[in-house]
């Protein structure tokens, strides 16, 4: 039986390899511009634009269904056309659809856009998972993943930092000047995409520039789609993130409005120094079913507490706040890098895209309702609805975990047999 070579240290991987450092080089660049995006949306349309805060969480669910099919699609296409390319072209059209927000007047042309946004988004994260786990071998991937999570964190900070200044502004072009910039790292990124080599990240290249041969398939896979179903559930904390904890923070707490760039600033920082050091021990599936189940219970911790802000002074509103974004974000980066090993681990090497596709999928599924989920509960109904969602997000969690360590005693089991 062959002896399992030790992984290589990180940083001899960042030392050496041209497609790691070109990739995180990448991630900086367009998260930048996402940061922004993200802290800014919500409010910009609905006190700038003037859409009411449940119609655009219902617009937002509406674009959502683009990025179910996307990611399916582009998850296939993975498999069988150049990933770089697919890459550079998603980040064109993301940028200019980034930018095209400022041109926002009303709900049609807000499902629109947020449609064109969200297909480039799902369709290229579908992309990039085929990409990386082509690139990189076994328990790499994880810690790949969780560098790249970092960096997309830092990315994001500037970019939620750059934010604060058309907030503390107030007015329309300093929300569409910003977000006319955001779009604008997208199409830097994809002039940075055309140095991936080939030969590293493209199916192509691996195939003879001819397709795939027929191998599992991912919706047959029961316990994949379970996976999915529940990644997608417990993938509603980024809408939450998103949509909720802004609406929530400027209408229903006693809360300063600037401090909902300081809750994402507390998010990032708390994932740019920890993801790496915390994604430690989720390299194999007992240690990603353990990770799991803590983020369930952290998640729905933070709900309690989001909760709990509504209710007291502008000083407790603020602590209880910053006490609920250190909680999400510490289920944040325990989910995330359980949810890597699982997609990973779980998907045959030679459907790597389309198992990514599926997984990506529920991601998908969980951003198209999350909008309308986050604002029919916490926003709408207080108190009970984040309690509804602390539920949610613990059932989920619990779900992961005993797949994973149901799949773990499958493995043993597999090996053993193996040896004997």
């Amino acid at each position: 039986m062959p002896v399992a070579e030790a992984p290589v240290p990180l940083r001899v991987l960042l030392r050496d390899d041209a497609v790691l450092r070109r990739l995180l080089t990448v991630t900086l660049v367009d998260t930048v511009g996402r940061g922004a995006f993200f802290t800014l949306t919500s409010l910009y349309l609905t006190t700038i634009v003037g859409v009411p805060a449940v119609a655009v969480g219902l617009g937002l669910t509406i674009a959502g269904g683009v990025g179910v099919v996307s990611s399916l699609a582009f998850g296939h296409l993975a498999d069988r056309w150049s990933s770089r390319m697919m890459l550079v072209v998603l980040h064109v059209v993301q940028g200019l659809a980034v930018a095209a927000y400022v041109v926002v007047h009303d709900v049609v042309s807000l499902v629109v856009v947020a449609s064109i946004v969200t297909l480039v988004q799902q369709g290229g994260s579908s992309v990039r998972s085929a990409a990386v786990g082509r690139a990189f071998p076994g328990e790499e991937r994880v810690r790949i993943r969780a560098t790249m999570r970092t960096v997309t964190n830092i990315g994001i900070s500037a970019g939620t930092a750059v934010a604060a200044i058309p907030l503390a502004i107030g007015t329309g072009t300093a929300y569409r000047i910003t977000l006319a910039a955001g779009g604008a790292f997208y199409l830097v990124s994809s002039v940075l995409l055309l140095g991936l080599p080939a030969a590293r990240v493209d199916a192509r290249a691996r195939t003879a520039a001819s397709p795939p041969p027929p191998g599992p398939s991912p919706y047959r896979d029961l316990r994949f789609l379970g996976v999915t179903a529940l990644s997608g559930v417990f993938g509603i904390q980024f809408g939450l993130a998103e949509v909720g904890v802004p609406l929530w923070v400027v209408g229903h707490t006693r809360a300063p409005d600037v401090l909902v760039s300081a809750l994402l600033l507390v998010n990032t920082g708390l994932v740019i120094a920890l993801q790496v050091r915390l994604s430690r021990g989720t390299g194999d599936l007992r240690g990603a079913g353990r990770a799991m189940s803590r983020a369930g219970w952290l998640m729905a911790a933070a709900c309690v507490v989001f909760a709990a802000a509504g209710w007291g002074s502008p000083l407790l509103a603020t602590v209880a706040l910053l006490a609920a974004a250190v909680l999400q974000a510490f289920a944040e980066i325990l989910s995330s890098a359980a949810g890597w090993n699982l997609s990973f681990e779980l998907a045959p090497p030679d459907r790597i895209g389309a198992y990514q596709g599926i997984y990506g999928t529920g991601y998908a599924l969980g951003a198209m309702v999350a909008p309308a989920v986050v604002t029919l509960t916490a926003i709408d109904l207080g108190t009970p609805g984040w309690l509804i969602l602390a539920a949610m997000f613990l059932a989920s969690a619990t779900g992961l975990a005993a797949i994973a360590r149901r799949a773990a005693v499958s493995k043993a089991s597999s090996a053993v047999r193996w040896r004997g």
